[in-house]
């Protein structure tokens, strides 16, 4: 059996906002860790993006995905994993809801609206990827999704803590 750590430090640099302190999951919320840990580390989310390899439509859809699966988590392990903490200690609930909306969010909302206008012009007898590789922002695109990726592996480290396992992303390939 796992034996978990009863605190774990919480330091998280998500640009606009720190979080910093402790949290002392309970089991629910080992339980939700696991399963955004499972997504965090299987996705584009940990996994990089390098130049020559896939579609970035796909990494903003894999990234999105996240907030499906993040809500649906949330919502199976109920208000156990949001409960408030003595000490003003984080729970599960708001670290989650945090990483979307801060680490998430902001990658999304400037780069979706900018990627479709570019998937718009298209021309029928173009490759999506071909199309993708002309796109003037790829670079600056990749470079975002990068930083979005840096903040999501702290993430990915923070659960894997939480739960009591060893940290899975060293079975990432890396490039930078």
């Amino acid at each position: 059996m796992v034996r978990a750590p009863k605190s774990v430090d919480v330091k998280l640099n998500l640009r606009v906002l720190e979080i910093s302190g402790t949290w002392e999951p309970n089991d629910a919320e080992r339980r939700a860790a696991w399963e955004v840990y499972v997504e965090l580390v299987t996705r584009i989310s940990a996994v990089p993006l390098r130049a020559d390899e896939g579609l970035l439509r796909e990494a903003l859809t894999s990234m999105y995905s996240l907030f499906a699966t993040t809500r649906e988590v949330l919502r199976r392990h109920g208000p156990e994993v949001a409960e408030p903490k003595r000490n003003g200690q984080y729970n599960f609930g708001y670290l989650a809801v945090a990483m979307l909306n801060f680490g998430v969010r902001p990658l999304l909302a400037r780069w979706h609206p900018a990627l479709e206008d570019w998937e718009n012009q298209r021309p029928a007898d173009r490759s999506r990827r071909d199309h993708e590789r002309l796109w003037s922002q790829s670079d600056e695109f990749r470079a975002a999704l990068t930083d979005t990726r840096r903040i999501l592996t702290a993430y990915a480290d923070l659960l894997a803590g939480a739960c009591g396992v060893p940290n899975l992303l060293a079975a990432v390939p890396t490039s930078d």
